[in-house]
């Protein structure tokens, strides 16, 4: 049986159902405080908060738990500047409090939603294992701090772990079953087509002056099926073999804000308002990743790498899920 703590989220909702399609038996832990139940359409839903010892102990007694999968995270970077505490006490001691339970248990395996929020401000690009770690945000820290901890599990307590360090998740299940949930994202790609679908008035650029052709941001965005698979493998590896690592997931090429926006509009056939207004701290210029780690030891091949193709996905199920759900 999987865990997977977060599961009624965005990601870890196509990493339920993937692992479901391949065989798994899952069990979905979800506080439903941002994650969605009409997305746990696959595997056992237990409802439990990383906050409560007990409810995590009550899981690991119901269920024979084999591995973790750990997506439940607060993210919000700009957020997370302004209310720290926020971030410190459900990221870092909340995850404390699971992998503690998880010792208790003798479940050693763990598999780490981390972030390229753990580099901070590139030194060369595209960005490698390698690189420094430095974060410019409390969220970025957060998960850094949990990296370290893994680590020093590991050594001490012989916890096997797998980080993965996502860059910028986008799209949605192909089958349109499942997808990131509209309003409540902060992501751009879905607050884009919030304001395409007629929800947001308008979709806000936050500096069009930085050091990058067009004076945008620049991200690298990759398919949420791609990094499902990526998970997949993940958990194959650290099954069979048992040792810990770290990877990159991203599409390897980068997309500026108004590359983004530009797609969009041509997908949805909606010339919808954009506001450019000043930059928000701790955002950077450009992250890009370097995916050839992950591709050589993992043996990933990302599918899904065309970002209007990805915007095509999100663009169905955004239109499908606010007709059904009449949001």
């Amino acid at each position: 049986m999987i865990l997977i703590v977060g599961g009624a989220g965005y990601i870890g909702s196509h990493i339920n159902k993937e692992l479901n399609k391949q065989g798994y038996e899952t069990v979905i832990f979800d506080n439903l405080s941002s994650g969605r139940k009409e997305l746990v359409k696959w595997g056992t839903f237990f409802k439990g908060d990383l906050g409560n010892i007990k409810n995590i102990e009550d899981v690991f007694k119901k269920y024979q738990i084999e591995a973790v999968f750990h997506f439940a995270a607060f993210k919000v970077m700009n957020e997370s500047i302004y209310d720290p505490q926020k971030y410190y006490k459900n990221n870092v001691v909340n995850t404390l409090n699971l992998l503690n339970v998880m010792r208790e248990n003798g479940v050693n395996k763990f598999i780490f939603s981390s972030s390229a929020a753990v580099f901070g401000k590139p030194q060369y690009l595209p960005i490698d294992e390698k690189h420094t770690t430095k974060p410019t945000s409390p969220y970025g820290e957060t998960k850094l701090m949990v990296e370290h901890i893994m680590r020093d599990y590991d050594k001490a307590y012989g916890m096997k772990y797998i980080s993965l360090r996502y860059f910028n998740a986008c799209g949605a299940d192909l089958d349109t079953e499942i997808g990131e949930w509209p309003v409540s994202s902060t992501n751009l790609i879905s607050l884009v087509l919030d304001t395409a679908i007629g929800i947001r008035e308008d979709i806000k650029v936050f500096g069009d002056d930085y050091d990058t052709p067009d004076g945008t941001c620049i991200r690298d965005y990759i398919h949420v099926i791609d990094l499902a698979e990526a998970h997949i493998l993940a958990l194959r590896k650290l099954l069979d073999e048992g040792e810990s690592d770290l990877f990159n997931l991203g599409n390897g090429d980068g997309f500026s804000v108004k590359e983004v926006i530009a797609i969009a509009k041509k997908v949805t056939g909606v010339d919808f308002k954009v506001t450019t207004v000043g930059r928000r701290e701790g955002d950077l210029p450009v992250l890009v990743a370097n995916t050839k780690k992950a591709k050589e030891v993992l043996v990933w091949k990302p599918k899904h790498t065309n970002l209007k193709t990805i915007l095509k996905s999100a663009w169905k199920w955004h239109k499908q899920t606010i007709s059904s759900y009449k949001i």
